[in-house]
């Protein structure tokens, strides 16, 4: 750990909160540094100023000013010209032109068509170069979902930075999981653990329904399977039920002056696929998936972040200690696919061997809330939806669901950005 630790403040100059919250889940935290470290300072189409801003811009669309402020130091570190930092519009134009794409590609990827692609290579002046756009591609899906982690675990700045962090009385916005890997969690651990008025016997109960549910899933899976109507019919529900899930803490965040600047368009924020009559196609992962077409198209325009990036999914997806709160030796594949491909299913993407039934008997409503809310929009999580879901578990094992949904967060937005690159070339 001390030795993560080391490397995180030699590639970042700082120990930063995000890493301090990371450090519970260690395999993740190296893929995800080391990451990270290629896309900002090793080698690449675009220049180091060029991807802060383009960090920026991403954070920006979901108010994070957590990672805006640390990329406008970094900005300013590597010689980025502060005018820029009074507005997009203050920005070079090549720049500018690629606020639709991190509009879209932050509320409603399922929008992205070649057309956007072209209007970026096409331009008849600043025009972006396919690896350039590779690269900006991938830096605004990182930060999109690094500002849903930021919001997931109540993340704050650190001690020295402006609204930094300091002992106050735990509020329903204000809370972090860096307190807990601090150690300074007398007053908060309490609450996260009390969430609300829930008996620790309500609480232990819920574990034990979820594992027998597992346990009967896998019972029904030997016996039976459903056919491939069956199938397709269940992803078509669960697709449409997601719309219906919406948590009642929902209310507009009015973006701050200093974030909003780094954006255009401030009133374009998520909306489900099929409000007001919109039909989206479904997205068929066996017509276009990250291991046979991202990954390589990826790879080839950008060199090793393709094979970066897919180390880290693979690790958010498979990572398990084989316990479920109080229990030990438990299989939990089935539970973390059922996030992955619920999160997936909300941006209208389909497995074709999935049983998407299973979602409904595994994630419960509140769950369900603060999976849509960490994933569509972050700004608005709450500490009380962060404590009412699996109440008896971990920190680490919430900090672990949080790893999920990014990851399959920035899947979903890279096969949409990268399946319209793919049909632009062809």
């Amino acid at each position: 750990m001390h030795a993560l630790f080391a490397d995180s403040f030699a590639a970042l100059g700082r120990l930063d909160n995000i890493t301090l919250v990371m450090v519970f889940h260690p395999q993740y935290l190296e893929s995800f540094l080391k990451t990270q470290h290629y896309l900002l300072q090793m080698d690449g189409p675009l220049p180091l100023h060029f991807r802060h801003y383009i960090g920026i811009m991403a954070a920006a669309r979901h108010q994070c000013s957590y990672l805006v402020n640390l990329h406008v130091n970094d900005f300013l570190h590597v010689g980025g010209d502060p005018k820029w930092l009074n507005g997009l519009e203050n920005a070079p134009q090549k720049l500018q032109n690629l606020g639709e794409l991190n509009k879209v590609l932050a509320h409603r990827p399922w929008l992205i068509t070649k057309e956007h692609i072209e209007e970026l290579l096409k331009a008849e002046e600043h025009s972006w170069s396919l690896a350039e756009l590779v690269h900006a591609v991938v830096l605004l899906t990182h930060y999109h979902s690094l500002a849903s982690f930021t919001f997931g675990c109540g993340i704050s700045p650190e001690i020295h930075c402006d609204g930094g962090h300091t002992f106050r009385p735990p509020s329903v916005s204000n809370y972090c999981i860096c307190d807990i890997t601090n150690g300074n969690h007398s007053v908060d651990e309490m609450q996260v653990n009390s969430a609300g008025n829930v008996s620790v016997s309500d609480s232990f109960f819920e574990v034990e329904a979820l594992m027998e549910k597992m346990r009967q899933l896998q019972e029904c899976r030997d016996e039976e399977e459903a056919s491939q109507e069956e199938m397709a019919s269940r992803f078509e529900i669960e697709k449409r039920e997601s719309m219906f899930v919406f948590s009642s803490d929902d209310e507009e965040v009015t973006p701050a002056r200093d974030v909003s600047r780094h954006f255009e368009d401030t009133s374009y924020g998520y909306k489900d696929f099929s409000r007001h009559g919109m039909h989206v196609p479904t997205f068929r992962v066996q017509d276009y998936c990250w291991e046979d077409h991202g990954y390589s198209l990826v790879n080839r325009l950008y060199p090793d972040v393709g094979q970066l990036i897919d180390e880290k999914f693979h690790i958010a997806y498979n990572l398990t200690y084989n316990t479920m709160a109080m229990h030990k030796d438990v299989d939990t594949s089935m539970l973390r696919r059922a996030i992955w491909n619920y999160i997936h299913c909300m941006f209208g993407i389909r497995y074709d061997d999935y049983d998407y039934g299973e979602i409904n008997q595994l994630l419960d409503r509140s769950f369900k809330v603060y999976i849509k809310t960490v994933v569509c929009t972050p700004e608005k999580v709450t500490k009380r939806m962060y404590d009412s879901f699996w109440r008896q578990f971990k920190h680490s094992e919430k900090v672990h669901v949080n790893l999920l949904l990014i990851e399959a967060r920035m899947q979903a937005e890279l096969l949409y950005a990268l399946r319209a690159i793919t049909r632009y070339m062809t």
